[in-house]
Parts: structure tokens; sequence; C-alpha cells
């Protein structure tokens, strides 16, 4: 299978300390390839290194079989890159701004209307073409984002956060376009911090911590990872609020958190984990309401492979 994406001992230092450090993967052609990670792990530095807006400090990567240091330009006319913040004019109609595009991307002019009302009605624009960018939605900005970076009908498209601040609605809608540029043949190159999202759009994960890839695989078989040690979930009949915070300090090698109204516990000895359960209920004078076996997710494969409470991954940018 032809290969979009090379990339060995990528590696991005900034005054020192290691943003991306020494990364190896590979994308598949025509597949959605998912660079999942918690903010600030390096998933937005990685696509600055293979879209050429910044140098790696070691280690080499090939684009669609361009070299990033010396062919980048080459590589430049085979991709799209939707950032995680719009790159459209807000005083331009949607219409104007995919023209706009194409000029940028030297579609031929005779070729830039057609391509733009093409795209406007893909993404379900048409209606708002001549409105201005800036009365757009969150929703529809980030989709005329999208369709910005394909006028150029890119082999390649990279995605950074696409459905970042968007509502439930709107980031359902985008990821059902997603899935329609891969039915197109459009290989697609997603970061995300949201660990539905790539369990439902992607062929393969690369999960990235503190600038280091930890695993690589299909969802699925990331799940299988977690098996061995199915989440725990359970319930008192007498609410306790601390309950998280100190069943977390008697079951060292888990991570507990609270779910809702229910505690969560992911990792160690299942029997261990129940004993200290019952005990603790003991000694709060109260007893288990409810207890299960969770079936196991992509949130329980990155616990487990990370040992990172799927918390860190739920935070949005900025802290929102």
């Amino acid at each position: 299978m032809t290969k979009a994406i090379e990339v060995s001992g990528l590696t991005k230092h900034y005054d020192g300390l290691a943003a991306v450090e020494s990364i190896n993967f590979e994308v598949e052609e025509g597949e959605i390839f998912g660079f999942l990670g918690p903010n600030g792990a390096g998933k937005t530095t990685t696509i600055r290194m293979l879209t050429g807006l910044s140098k790696p400090t070691s280690g080499s990567a090939r684009v669609l079989g361009y070299d990033i240091s010396s062919e980048i330009v080459r590589a430049k006319k085979g991709f799209g890159v939707v950032p995680e913040l719009s790159n459209m004019y807000d005083e331009l109609t949607g219409l104007d701004n995919l023209i706009f595009m194409g000029q940028l991307y030297a579609v031929p002019s005779r070729e830039r209307q057609t391509r733009a009302e093409e795209l406007l009605k893909t993404f379900g624009l048409y209606e708002r073409k001549d409105s201005r960018f800036a009365t757009y939605s969150r929703g529809m900005k980030r989709a005329l984002t999208i369709a910005a970076a394909l006028v150029h009908r890119p082999r390649l498209l990279f995605l950074d956060e696409p459905t970042v601040g968007l509502d439930v609605v709107a980031a359902r809608n985008l990821r059902t376009l997603i899935q329609r540029l891969q039915n197109e043949g459009i290989t697609v190159f997603l970061t995300t911090h949201y660990l539905e999202e790539a369990d439902i759009l992607c062929s393969r994960i690369a999960l990235l911590v503190k600038g280091k890839i930890v695993a690589t695989d299909t969802p699925a078989r990331l799940k299988t990872m977690a098996e061995e040690k199915p989440a725990l979930d359970f319930s008192f009949k007498a609410p306790l609020t601390q309950a998280a915070e100190q069943l977390g300090q008697q079951l060292p090698g888990t991570v507990v958190m609270k779910v809702n109204d229910r505690i969560r516990v992911y990792g160690g000895d299942t029997t261990a984990v129940l004993e200290a359960v019952l005990k603790y209920a003991r000694e709060m004078g109260t007893e288990v309401a409810s207890l299960s076996s969770l079936k196991p997710t992509l949130e329980d494969a990155f616990v487990k492979l990370t040992g990172l409470s799927p918390l860190v991954m739920a935070a949005e940018k900025g802290g929102r």
C-alpha cells in the first residue's frame, strides 16, 4: 500500500524542551489516521513540521513521497491544511473566500467559481454563499475552512482539532463530512483530543503523550489491550463526595474517577479492587448499591497505555 506520510525519528525542541521526541509512524493512502493526545502533547507541532511551517530539530519525514526538508514546495501542491483557528476573511462572503483560496492555490481562473460552488453544495453552505463569513455559525465557519483546504483537490488533508468548540449537532455533521472525504479517496490526518471522535472516525490511531508515541494501532486493537482488566463501575447507597479521591489513595496502580453519580476504577487487580470498595463502604457506614464491569472502550485503552486519567483529554484548549 502506498504511504501518504512516512515519519522517522522526528523531533522538535523549543529552548531545550522537547515538544516532539523521536516519533515514528506511517499513514496509508486513503485512511483516516488519528493523532490522539491531551492538549500540549505535541499534535499541532507535528502538523507544523509535516506541512513546512516549522523545521524539525532532527529526524526526517516524507509527505506524498516528498522530503519535507528539501521538497516541501512540491508536497504542498498535493495537500490541504485546516488549522485549528480559521484562516478565512470575515469581510468576504463564503463564495468569495473560496474563490480567493483558489487563487492562492493556483487553481485555473476558469475553474475557480465552479469549484467553489461545488464545495459550497457539498458542505451544505450554498444557500449562504453570498453571506459574509463573519455571519456564519461556528459549525459553518469550520465547514468552510475545510472546504477552502480542498479547493485545489488535494490527495491529503491535515485536520487540526476540527470539532473544538462546536456544539453536538455541528460536531456530528462535521464528522459525517470527514467520513465522506475518505469515501472520495482523500487521506485524512486528524489531530484530536476527543477519544470518542477518534474511535468513530479513524482507521488507525497513534497515541501521543508528552511528545512521544506510546502506541499505534486500530481502535479495535487498542481496546483489546484493555480487556485483561475491565473497568469497574459502581455506586453507593449514600452519597460520598470524597469517594473517588479516597479510594484512589487506597488503590495504587489504578485510576479512580467520578462519572456523574458513580465511581469508576480503571486498572488494578479486580479482586483487590472489589475488596477495597466493599471495605470502604463498610467504613463509611453504607453499602454498594450497584456494581458492573464495563466493556473496554478507547478511554480504557488510553488509561492503560498512558497511565493518565481520561479527564486530561476532556479539557478544552485554553482551559475552557
